[in-house]
């Protein structure tokens, strides 16, 4: 029996796949599509995904394959508005990691196959039932071939057009936006280029220009182009418009050549209220699409599967109660949510028509990024790292929830076979042992001491803090453990 099948090889199903295989689970993996991301896609790759990538081994081949921005630019022609920088985010990876979607897909297929397990292609999921937790899901190979299978769970990670959100019938929520966008990869020369390390926003009165560095000395560039019609598709761009807007918002000194890739989209703003039912579970773009303001999208995803990995190895494994998994859809919701409302009012802000209220955004914002808290907040916001689960049915204590410095990767190992264990730091490593050894499923067998201080700490598998007490809480320690075993978490 499959015990684990995801539909969708995108980032989020591929992320998703090597965590559960490292977890020891087997796992079947397929797409439609019959070769992987060709184009550029999704380029940013942030702190805290990087953080969490880093417990699957080490991260060094996504550096060598991207380019790492120290900052960003946000401009009104030839002016200046402001210069946030990442390199003041707490973390080991104090930038944004700019690498096109099909490296990031090629280095997580690489690392799946290293564990034995290879993205079965041109495999579509046609429907699937959920009867009293048997599922039974049917598939349609590319020969025209039939096959039922009946996973233990069944993982939706296929885009905005999920058969799995469809088969659960969950409502898709949102709205488009009224504007069509372009996107052109390209390279950009001139004496007025932009930097090549650098995010650079430059605002206009008829939309913005977005240039994100490529390596190789390419660059992205996303614009707004003007009102949508429903009743026609725009023709993708051609150089010659893509360089009539650079003049217009960027001014002179700014010529684009050899372009790669030319084309257009439309904003949707859409979200599930429920990221599971039963078995079955949503991760990714069947969850959640919004604005690519922030580079937020491919990341969130990423992070759904970080989030629900340990949580369903734990359960398949008998090691928790099942109930831990309803955390799942509560902790993620919020920050789907979070993230879309975030990048809405970017795109709202950077969409403005108004020419006062124009102004008084670069006026706003002139005076805001001169503010090294604001830069540093916008920094952190952007790259992740203040991501927190402090209303979690899992958080206890006071500042639970939030991302554990000390020791981001507490409980995890790289290599197949690795066991997610929640750990246990405290300034009593005696008191702290005696614990650890009577809950050997779920607790690291030794405890380690808090980095600072006094007090009492259970990490969770994914570095974030779930039970925050003061020295000599063993208690509250206990029935945190024991609710995760019996049921009362979650």
């Amino acid at each position: 029996m499959t015990e684990v099948l995801i539909a969708g090889a995108g980032p989020v199903g591929l992320t998703l796949a090597l965590e559960l295989v490292r977890y020891g689970l087997e796992v079947r993996i397929i797409d439609r599509a019959s070769h992987p991301a060709e184009t550029s896609r999704a380029l940013v790759l942030w702190s805290r995904t990087l953080e969490l990538l880093d417990r699957a081994g080490p991260t060094q081949a996504y550096m060598d394959a991207g380019l790492k921005c120290r900052g960003g630019s946000m401009r009104n022609g030839g002016k200046i508005l402001g210069r946030p920088s990442f390199e003041d985010i707490e973390s080991a990876y104090n930038f944004a990691l700019m690498i096109p979607q099909y490296q990031t897909e090629r280095l997580l297929n690489q690392q799946l196959e290293d564990h034995g397990v290879t993205v079965e292609r041109q495999v579509e999921l046609v429907s699937f039932t959920d009867n009293h937790g048997e599922i039974d899901a049917k598939l349609l190979h590319a020969d025209g071939r039939e096959e039922t299978v009946h996973p233990v769970w069944l993982l939706g990670c296929d885009g905005a057009h999920s058969a799995v959100r469809h088969g659960l019938g969950f409502e898709f929520s949102g709205s488009a936006q009224g504007d069509d966008w372009a996107i052109a990869d390209i390279r950009i020369e001139g004496p007025n280029a932009p930097p090549s390390d650098e995010l650079s926003i430059y605002l206009h009165h008829d939309g913005p220009f977005v240039v994100f560095p490529i390596p190789g000395g390419r660059a992205r560039i996303i614009a707004a182009i003007g009102a949508s019609d429903p009743q026609h598709e725009r023709l993708p761009p051609t150089l010659e418009e893509v360089q009539a807007f650079a003049d217009q918002r960027c001014g002179p000194g700014v010529r684009l050549v050899d372009p790669v890739w030319l084309t257009n989209f439309r904003i949707n703003e859409r979200k599930v209220a429920n990221y599971s039912r039963g078995r079955v579970f949503l991760a990714g773009d069947a969850a959640h699409i919004h604005s690519p303001a922030g580079g937020q999208g491919m990341n969130t995803g990423m992070q759904d599967a970080f989030n629900l990995a340990w949580k369903l190895a734990m359960v398949h494994r008998g090691q928790a109660h099942p109930s831990l998994l309803d955390s799942y859809s509560g902790e993620r919701s919020a920050v789907g949510e979070m993230v879309l409302r975030n990048a809405t009012r970017l795109t709202d802000m950077a969409t403005l028509s108004n020419p006062a209220a124009q102004a008084a955004r670069n006026y706003a914002m002139h005076l805001m990024l001169g503010l090294h808290a604001v830069r540093q907040k916008l920094a952190s916001t952007m790259s992740e790292i203040d991501i927190a689960y402090p209303k979690s049915t899992l958080s206890k204590g006071s500042g639970s929830g939030s991302r554990w410095l000390p020791d981001n990767y507490a409980g995890s190992a790289p290599g197949a076979g690795a066991v997610p264990r929640f750990v246990l730091y405290s300034s009593d490593l005696e008191r702290g042992a005696e614990l650890t050894a009577k809950y050997p499923e779920l607790l690291e067998a030794v405890p380690r001491a808090m980095p600072q201080g006094t007090g009492l700490i259970i990490v969770r598998p994914d570095g974030y803090v779930g039970l925050s007490e003061k020295t000599g809480a063993w208690n509250e320690a206990e029935n945190y453990v024991q609710s995760l075993q019996n049921g009362r978490a979650g």
